[in-house]
């Protein structure tokens, strides 16, 4: 317990009346009071119709917030000299806080233009790390695949070229998305994308720079281990390019591996068989919702039975593969959790 101190109250007392704000709003009050009583004081006897503090007081309000209403002024020579100095304090007062709050507005869409905001209230959101050729394509098709997340809950965190970034914010279908300028690796940066409350990221390999391939996987990586190290709830996915990495991503508790550059080594060579086996593949890893594979939950009344009773089970088109399992998947994760709320209600 901190013991009572004079000395913090004095320097907390100094610290709030030393703000700018404070100060502006101390001389407007103490410069309109003074010369409402000067105009009190000397129409009191008069007949301008000031004949008690409210009356002076009415009239310093309607003079400082507008042009006066005429229903009452002063009469007498000092009356109508503070009552000219009235005015003009009026209109430099507000006219400088009118242009204070535009400065503010300004500054703040300024702000969310470079990507220096800060999403400190912002929770539950995906993050998007990284930024590579055809990144509207990429964009698009996760917006597809996750229609249940609204734009406003996607950000974006990267360093690429400001004309490579404008593209994304003048595209119609990504008008809601935060954009965060700044590099991903550093954990300053992913505070300010509140990583601590984020649900989901995605880690792409980085080509926003001209980076090497060494560094585009040493970046994610070290990414990864940042992030889980901040929040090590959130389910995270990670692209590579060289799958020597796959082992440290797996440390950094990595959910998702993507080797792009193995995939499609094995594209190639599966495609020179000449059996049409890329056909079948684009098809399964389709980016319409629904369509391809699909990974879902097993039905709560099959738990218990059997393979063959879950798959005879399935009509029309769909077809029962496998059953997955994966102790990092994101669906799962989300279900332990709510199981563990409801124990703890």
């Amino acid at each position: 317990m901190q013991k009572f101190s004079w000395k913090r109250i004095y320097k907390s007392i100094l610290n709030f009346f030393s703000s700018p704000v404070i100060l502006y709003i101390l001389t407007l009050t103490v410069v309109m009071f003074a010369l409402m009583y000067i105009i009190y004081y000397f129409e009191l006897e008069t007949d301008s119709g000031i004949n008690n503090f409210f009356d002076a007081f009415w009239y310093t309000l309607v003079t400082i917030t507008t042009v006066g209403y005429g229903d009452i002024a002063p009469s007498s020579l000092i009356g109508r000299l503070a009552g000219i100095v009235l005015l003009i304090f009026g209109v430099i007062a507000f006219a400088a806080l009118s242009g204070k709050v535009t400065s503010i507005l300004f500054d703040k869409q300024l702000k969310k233009e470079r990507g220096l905001i800060n999403l400190k209230k912002t929770s539950g959101h995906f993050l998007i790390c990284g930024w590579k050729p055809d990144f509207d394509r990429i964009l698009s098709g996760i917006l597809i695949t996750n229609p249940d997340i609204p734009l406003d809950m996607i950000v974006l965190i990267n360093t690429a070229p400001a004309e490579q970034m404008d593209k994304i914010k003048t595209d119609g279908r990504f008008r809601g998305i935060k954009y965060l300028f700044g590099d991903y690796t550093d954990e300053a940066t992913l505070l300010r994308a509140n990583v601590k409350s984020a649900e989901r990221v995605l880690v792409l390999a980085d080509y926003s720079q001209q980076y090497s391939p060494l560094e585009i996987d040493s970046r994610t990586v070290l990414a990864v281990l940042t992030i889980s190290n901040l929040n090590p709830k959130i389910y995270s996915a990670a692209e590579i390019l060289d799958s020597k990495f796959e082992k440290h991503l797996a440390v950094a508790k990595c959910d998702e591996i993507i080797q792009s550059r193995d995939y499609e080594r094995s594209l190639l060579v599966s495609a020179s068989s000449g059996q049409g086996l890329s056909h079948v593949l684009r098809d399964l890893i389709t980016e319409v919702p629904g369509e391809g594979l699909v990974i879902d939950d097993i039905p709560s009344s099959f738990i218990g039975k059997t393979y063959c009773d879950f798959r005879h089970s399935l009509t029309g088109t769909r077809v029962l593969i496998g059953i997955l399992e994966n102790t990092g998947n994101f669906y799962s994760r989300r279900r332990e959790a709510l199981a563990e709320a409801q124990k703890k209600s």
